[in-house]
């Protein structure tokens, strides 16, 4: 069963930021998951929503600022008095290359709102993070965009995330693992990817007893906040 660090130890620490990241890291964690969004200049951010409105409280885009400008938004933090702030994807990376086994990148990009997000990461990693390469997992809900980054870099590692099990999709993107909520996934579900040579990873579960009892039904791994209760 494969652990991932769900937007870090995002329980313990305001998630997707550095200081999240850090923690699942120090208490075990070396399977994580992260969401990318690119901003207005064409750098990368760690973020969930398209907005900053429910981590800062002001309904702007990513979309629409720098990564200058990313210092001037501190988020919200109920768990420590240290400011924290959107990271920019280089600034998460180091922090995780240390004994990594898998880094799920979901890409945000719905409608193809980032034109040009796929090459972009892509470049980024072949670059400056070639050893994390095959470590480094992607995924997104917009299919379109998972089809782009295929024919961008045919080596890469992808899980298709979805909210409607269609196993002809996961093969058409020659996918590795097929990504669904715990509401939905079904132990059905499980054997036909295994079928096909599939891994089935399922979110987010937060409680042991859930854990276990979707191992049982065949799920391959979990994506947690709460990474340190099974580490």
């Amino acid at each position: 069963m494969i652990y991932f660090a769900h937007r870090g130890a995002s329980a313990l620490r305001v998630q997707n930021t550095v200081e999240s990241f850090e923690l699942a890291h120090a208490r075990g964690a070396r399977c994580f998951e992260l969401d990318v969004h690119m901003l207005s200049d064409g750098a990368l951010a760690v973020h969930h929503d398209y907005s900053l409105l429910s981590a800062v409280g002001i309904d702007i885009k990513l979309s629409n600022i720098t990564k200058k400008e990313l210092k001037k938004y501190p988020l919200q933090n109920p768990f420590t008095k240290t400011p924290v702030f959107v990271p920019l994807l280089q600034e998460v990376l180091p922090v995780l290359s240390c004994s990594l086994d898998i880094l799920n990148i979901e890409i945000k990009n719905d409608g193809n709102v980032y034109p040009g997000i796929e090459k972009a990461l892509i470049n980024l990693l072949r670059v400056e993070y070639t050893d994390l390469l095959p470590h480094i997992l992607f995924s997104s809900f917009d299919y379109a965009t998972l089809e782009r980054l295929r024919s961008i870099w045919p080596q890469a590692r992808i899980g298709l995330l979805t909210r409607a099990f269609n196993i002809e999709e996961a093969a058409a993107l020659k996918a590795e693992s097929v990504h669904i909520n715990q509401t939905r996934f079904t132990s059905q579900m499980a054997c036909v990817c295994h079928q096909n040579g599939l891994k089935i990873y399922v979110y987010t579960v937060n409680e042991p007893s859930q854990a276990q009892d979707l191992q049982k039904a065949g799920a391959d791994g979990i994506f947690t906040d709460n990474v340190h209760l099974f580490i």
